[in-house]
């Protein structure tokens, strides 16, 4: 079974989205047994909650956040995965500082599904922001996920 983890800095906003809603795509198709997913943050505290914004925004995707618990990215064995899937590039960079033995594993998300040309490969952070905010975070995500399942 090949592991994805999908990277953000509390692992309550973007990289919940991706993995809950890659959880549930995967459901869909029925590849759920081909692919296991998670997710954690680079400076999470684990066991936070999601927030408001990301339950409400998500459930237009028919995906449900409350259950969602963050997880650092230090409470993983990241060794278990095939593909680390980060945000933005910084989170790639701090990723790869604490475990440079996965390199060549880890990269941003919208660089992995549209290739090294895509100009903006960064995912920016809805944290703090309205629900347009997070309406339009969550397209961006979703969208890529799609891609990415296309690709896998």
């Amino acid at each position: 079974m090949k592991g994805i983890m999908f990277v953000c800095t509390g692992n309550i906003c973007r990289s919940a989205m991706a993995h809950q809603y890659m959880q549930k795509r995967l459901y869909d198709l029925q590849r759920e047994n081909e692919i296991f997913v998670s997710s954690c943050g680079t400076s999470a505290q684990t066991g936070d909650i999601s927030t408001q914004n990301a339950i409400m925004v998500m459930k237009n995707y028919d995906v449900d956040l409350v259950k969602h618990r963050a997880t650092s990215m230090f409470d993983i064995d990241v060794e278990n995965y095939d593909l680390i899937l980060c945000m933005t590039e910084a989170h790639k960079f701090n990723f790869l500082t604490y475990f440079p033995k996965m390199n060549g594993k880890v990269f941003t998300l919208k660089e992995y599904v549209y290739g090294e040309n895509e100009k903006n490969i960064n995912i920016s952070d809805p944290w703090g922001y309205d629900i347009k905010v997070y309406s339009s975070c969550a397209k961006e995500i979703v969208d890529c996920v799609d891609k990415l399942l296309e690709k896998i």
